[in-house]
């Protein structure tokens, strides 16, 4: 017991010590003294401390052979303490501000892994991922021969699938909600409207993403659901259109396990029509 007394005694001194420290460089006018503790202290990784001084000493660097070093270090120390908008602010500055400096490429590349690391789940707004995607996509550009390339390209591949799962959770959300909101019309104001459009933009947007065939069933089973509770005057119509979708799916996903419901659907669709 007293053992474990005398180390939590010793951490609180050693504690109060650093923070004694830190208190005095931060409140000195010495801009150089400063600045190597804010360096010892990202190397120690003290981000927290390290980012407070560096937020100073940017201004006063300004213009000096060490101004940036000074800037680089402050984007990666906002990164390393998950302050990820900051870092991908302060990571832009520097490449606009120093284009050719000795880390102007990895500046370029963390401008995209900081928004990368801030980009929210599927169902949120995607606006961080769209600019990781752009930020990922100029650091290509900038960068064909980077040893960061592979990284980049596979961080893009996995935001763009991001953009593609929300586009998809959005076509469920329409069928599911089906004519919920309302009937179908003739102006086909229907949520299967709004499915079967979502799904089709998502298809010509991301020709080769892997839910292809999540996005056609959509469509299919939307237009069905149009057909079934369609007004007179268009009822036909719409089977017919239901029926040529399915047989497009079948077409493309012969061995879809979903081969059953495209089957069941055109039954129905030819018996209509037959009648």
């Amino acid at each position: 017991m007293k053992k474990n007394v005398f180390i939590l005694l010793c951490m609180a001194l050693t504690l109060g010590s650093c923070a004694g420290e830190f208190n005095k460089v931060y409140k000195s006018n010495d801009i150089d003294y400063k600045y190597e503790y804010a360096k010892e202290a990202f190397a120690s990784g003290k981000f927290q401390q390290a980012q407070t001084l560096l937020e100073e000493l940017i201004t006063a660097k300004k213009g000096s052979d060490e101004a940036q070093e000074c800037l680089y270090m402050l984007a990666m120390a906002q990164y390393c303490n998950r302050d990820y908008e900051a870092a991908s602010v302060t990571f832009k500055k520097y490449g606009t501000s120093y284009p050719r400096g000795v880390y102007a490429e990895n500046a370029a590349y963390y401008v995209g892994q900081a928004l990368y690391e801030s980009a929210p789940e599927p169902r949120l707004d995607q606006s961080p991922t769209i600019g990781a995607i752009n930020a990922y996509q100029q650091f290509l550009d900038l960068y064909p021969d980077s040893k960061l390339r592979e990284l980049a390209q596979e961080r893009l591949y996995e935001l763009q699938d991001k953009l593609i799962l929300k586009e998809l959770l959005s076509a469920e959300l329409y069928y599911n909600l089906g004519g919920y909101f309302g009937n179908i019309n003739k102006n086909d104001e229907s949520n299967y409207t709004s499915c079967i459009i979502t799904a089709q933009n998502a298809l010509k947007q991301y020709p080769y993403s892997d839910h292809r065939e999540d996005f056609a069933l959509l469509i299919m089973k939307s237009k069905f659901e149009l057909a079934e509770n369609s007004t007179e005057d268009r009822r036909l119509e719409r089977y017919r259109d239901a029926e040529d979708e399915c047989y497009g799916f079948l077409n493309e996903y012969p061995d879809s396990k979903n081969v059953n419901i495209a089957n069941k659907m055109i039954n129905k669709c030819k018996k209509v029509i037959k009648d």
